[in-house]
């Protein structure tokens, strides 16, 4: 019979490797760990004959940071006393009163240096705040103002008027914005205030700061400065685009083209290109309709903007042709082919191109209407003629309101 008693004790016995050995573990305490890095610092003079200095070498620095720290903690100096060899820590005090403290200072939160505590580094400095909520107050005469927020609200829902992002020269007396899904009119910006600030990049700097007055359709009104409006219109706003008639009658007195470039000056200032373009698409839908055009915009110049016009589907994926262009003087030519695009409205391609990643957009600007028609209407705007016309679009023509 097999005594497993003793067959168990012959297998510990045999143990080479001593694994079945009960073995003490002797904890890491504080002092030991600082005893090592201390034996850091001296190994370091050892083989380099003089202390770790302020290096760019990171070793080397971090040994001067402890080394430091160190000679300002009596304490700790006390117990590394049999390991300085160096006579590194032979000058450090022991800390009996408020100027010694001062004086130790271990963790080098009281020096002057750029790491000073009182050094404000990665906290923002208090800056003026907005005075665009605080100085909100009921208008008194907000009745004189009602009825024109609703027709606002009336021609935004029916499409004469669209919100386009904001842009600071969008900032003008008379216009209509929203802020927070709130609609907003800019009645009045008074006398321009000089106002003096620092640049990062450019020092100081002036800029002019004016007082506005600006009635809000829930019935409030502020007088902020322009530059706050701004601000807020530009992080969470829109501008309302005008109505046709009153771009009409902004544009017939800035707009103008070929036919009247003897009147342009030096002072005059080209602010964008209205173009005309047909397609060369080789796409038989699009090849069989006749009199397509796109009436578009630009700031830049015209041969820029239609440069990759085979890898955009606003230009049909396909080589475009210039058929007409105008130049726009000190205004947004944006306007003015935003009325465009509204005169023909009725006749605006409904089409789905896909781009070289297989997504189905829907082009836009892109318009049935003869040539010669298009011309028309831009010479009527050019002459100041267009009130009393509208296109007809299932004679094709235009024609007398």
């Amino acid at each position: 019979m097999i005594d497993f008693e003793s067959e168990l004790k012959e297998i510990l016995k045999d143990d080479p490797l001593g694994i079945l050995k009960n073995r003490t573990v002797q904890p890491i305490t504080s002092d030991n760990r600082l005893k090592d890095s201390f034996e850091e610092i001296n190994k370091f003079i050892d083989e380099n004959g003089n202390e770790p200095t302020e290096s760019t070498d990171i070793t080397e620095r971090k040994l001067f940071s402890r080394l430091k720290q160190l000679r300002k903690d009596f304490e700790k100096s006390s117990t590394l006393k049999n390991l300085d060899r160096h006579n590194l820590l032979v000058n450090v005090k022991e800390i009996k009163s408020v100027d010694d403290i001062l004086e130790s200072d271990v963790l080098g939160l009281l020096d002057d240096g750029p790491d000073n505590i009182f050094n404000l580094k990665n906290i923002p400095k208090e800056k003026n705040k907005t005075d665009f909520v605080a100085r909100r107050k009921p208008c008194k005469n907000f009745k004189d103002y009602e009825e024109k927020f609703k027709e606002i609200q009336k021609e935004i829902k029916e499409g004469k008027r669209k919100l386009i992002i904001h842009k600071e020269h969008h900032l003008k007396e008379g216009r209509y914005f929203i802020l927070d899904g709130i609609l907003l009119f800019l009645e009045k910006i008074d006398d321009p205030i000089v106002k003096e600030f620092n640049d990062k990049t450019q020092g100081k700097r002036k800029r002019l700061d004016p007082r506005i007055r600006c009635i809000f359709e829930n019935g409030l009104e502020s007088n902020m400065y322009l530059r706050s409006l701004g601000k807020e219109l530009y992080n969470n706003g829109s501008t309302v685009i005008q109505s046709n008639e009153e771009a009409l009658e902004e544009f017939s007195d800035g707009f103008s083209a070929p036919y009247h470039i003897n009147d342009i000056t030096r002072q005059d200032k080209v602010t964008g290109h209205i173009y005309i373009l047909s397609s060369l698409s080789e796409n038989p839908e699009i090849k069989s309709k006749n009199d397509l055009y796109k009436i578009g915009f630009c700031t830049t110049s015209i041969e820029e903007r239609i440069k990759n016009a085979e890898n955009e589907t606003t230009f049909l994926m396909s080589p475009v042709k210039v058929v007409s262009a105008y130049k726009t003087f000190n205004l947004d030519p944006q306007k003015f082919e935003n009325i465009i695009h509204n005169f023909f409205s009725e006749r605006c391609l409904d089409l789905k191109v896909a781009d070289k990643k297989g997504n189905y957009k829907m082009p836009k600007e892109w318009y049935i209407v003869p040539i010669n028609v298009i011309e028309e209407i831009i010479q009527l705007i050019i002459n100041n003629k267009h009130h009393d016309y509208k296109f007809d679009h299932l004679q094709n023509k235009i024609i007398k309101c």
